[in-house]
């Protein structure tokens, strides 16, 4: 009966503890659910914000990336001191291993570094088309914490880590407002006059050459065959795959449609 009495006084003792823990444990729960759904709708109303107020729109997906994982390091740490756990030793020991991890993340530190020196330098932003080393090439979309997102001509998406832009150079296509068209081809010598006058007609047909700088046409080279024409004019940059087009299109046809003889 004495045990029984003991172990009766001990369920007794351990009820109540269990039922503050219990509860201690739901609301800590509760909290830690919050903190994960209030997290990601802080981050998207935060890159909302960036976006209409006219921020740089390559910036606004970091800025959302590091909003939410701040609220998400907050709540884990208050869902820990509700649970009774000393969050100091926690964070020293966090420190210590955050030390550790760092060191076998090199390359990972690296990407972040890097990309947050693409957004503070900005050499490109969201809607620039860039080439890099290799085939690296494509419409930047979103410089992320580790990667930059590119969209490939043909439609596929290119993830290149951050250090790999950032040490290398990059070729920017569409920071500057105009670009130069050179087309160059092969005439005889016969040609060479009639090419010059035909390349001078097709500039002054096509309304989108700039006038300043003023476009050139000239005898770039000679070579057995014959000569090299070559024609250099400036474009809008959103006009330069078009005109250059065009004049590839018109050049050969009409050269050759002088060149025959008359009947």
């Amino acid at each position: 009966m004495a045990q029984l009495d003991r172990f009766e006084r001990l369920i007794d003792s351990l009820l109540p503890r269990i039922a503050n823990y219990g509860i201690d444990l739901l609301v800590a729960l509760i909290v830690l659910l919050a903190g994960w759904w209030l997290a990601r709708r802080l981050a998207g109303a935060v890159v909302g914000l960036v976006v209409r107020a006219g921020g740089d729109a390559t910036a606004a997906p970091l800025i959302g990336t590091a909003v939410m994982w701040g609220v998400r390091i907050l709540t884990l740490v208050n869902v820990l001191a509700r649970l009774g756990i000393q969050t100091t030793s926690i964070v020293a020991a966090l420190g210590a291993a955050g030390l550790a991890i760092g060191l076998a993340l090199q390359g990972t530190l690296q990407n972040i570094a890097a990309g947050l020196m693409l957004l503070l330098l900005r050499p490109f932003r969201a809607g620039d088309y860039i080439e890099g080393s290799g085939t690296i090439a494509g419409t930047v979309r979103e410089v992320g914490l580790f990667s930059t997102h590119l969209g490939k001509l043909d439609g596929v998406s290119l993830y290149v880590p951050n250090s790999q832009l950032w040490s290398n150079a990059v070729t920017n296509f569409s920071r500057n407002p105009t670009r130069r068209i050179e087309v160059a081809f092969q005439v005889s010598v016969a040609q060479i006059e009639p090419g010059l006058q035909l390349l001078r007609e097709l500039i002054a047909a096509e309304p989108r050459i700039l006038s300043e700088p003023a476009p050139t046409v000239l005898v770039a080279d000679y070579t057995d065959a014959g000569a090299k024409l070559a024609l250099q004019a400036w474009v809008i940059n959103a006009d330069y795959t078009a005109v250059r087009a065009e004049l590839l299109r018109s050049i050969r046809p009409r050269l050759e449609a002088q060149a025959e003889p008359q009947v």
